[in-house]
């Protein structure tokens, strides 16, 4: 490397202590992402004797069982996702202008984190499940004779999924949302400008960054769903998701090159998604965060 070369890429910066806090990163990210992505993909291409290299995806691909796993997988992930941002964005809009009860209703919405996702699926079943106790007290109170089926479907993973990932949504845009001057809404409220506008034309473009983020996380969330769509869902039907096939394949038929395979695909289909979610936000929105935040 030229030593103008170096100069500009701002390696004269970075002094021995920097690259000494920073090894831990880099050694975590080698192995426990790199090293498995890619022994995964090795994995994926080592099919059978006198198979093709690609046998194990063609096998998975060309199951219409299997194959369904990924428009069940989708079914689930982008709704709950759309749900999730859709709540998130004016609640936290709203709390970062300022409420009564503001810390009490943060802690509240906030608490299903410290749950994990078995705590919140056994407190679905126990509340919303058909002995749970919302059905008990419809039943008792007459307005209904049988209970409602609200988990063991695809109802009871959107449910769990919804507590699951919500929390983290909500912090996120309201750590984001936070970050922008207030001296903007001021100044469109002084040339006339109605809340609404404020909120459409100015505070949501400027929040479009932050909303990506955390539509992407989400999404990536939803589309590794696995404990929630057994213990709500069902796992041999309509919320059989590609991460239980992969399970399946690995751990009951141990065919690791093929359960590889499967993962694979679903890396492949979460990056399509991803860069099609980002794809979108660059044709709604071209303009910069940067200088939107406070000080």
């Amino acid at each position: 490397m030229s030593r103008s070369l170096y100069f500009r890429l701002g390696f004269h910066n970075l002094d021995r202590a920097a690259l000494f806090f920073l090894l831990p990163s880099l050694l975590y990210l080698v192995l426990f992402f790199l090293y498995p992505f890619f022994y995964g993909l090795v994995l994926s291409l080592t099919p059978e004797s006198g198979k093709p290299i690609y046998h194990n995806f063609y096998l998975f691909l060309a199951d219409d069982w299997q194959r369904s796993t990924i428009w069940k997988t989708i079914r689930l992930a982008i709704p709950i996702t759309l749900l999730v941002v859709f709540i998130s964005v004016p609640l936290a809009y709203t709390m970062r202008r300022g409420i009564k009860f503001e810390r009490l209703i943060t802690t509240f919405l906030i608490l299903p984190v410290s749950l994990g996702t078995v705590l919140i699926a056994e407190g679905v079943l126990g509340f919303l499940g058909g002995n749970g106790w919302f059905n008990q007290f419809l039943i008792k109170i007459g307005l209904i004779k049988e209970s409602f089926r609200f988990t063991y479907n695809y109802t009871g993973v959107v449910i769990g999924l919804f507590l699951k990932n919500f929390p983290y949504c909500f912090l996120m845009l309201l750590g984001y949302v936070s970050g922008i001057n207030p001296e903007i809404e001021k100044s469109a409220r002084i040339l006339g400008a109605r809340p609404m506008q404020i909120f459409w034309r100015i505070m949501l473009p400027l929040m479009a960054p932050g909303i990506t983020i955390a539509f992407c996380l989400v999404f990536v969330m939803d589309f590794a769903v696995f404990p929630t769509a057994i213990l709500l869902g069902q796992p041999a039907g309509e919320t059989r998701t590609i991460a239980i096939a992969a399970y399946q394949m690995a751990f009951e038929h141990y065919d690791m090159p093929k359960a590889s395979s499967i993962a694979m695909i679903m890396a492949m289909t979460q990056m399509i998604g991803l860069v099609t979610i980002l794809a979108l936000r660059r044709r709604l929105y071209r303009g910069t965060s940067l200088g939107i935040t406070k000080g």
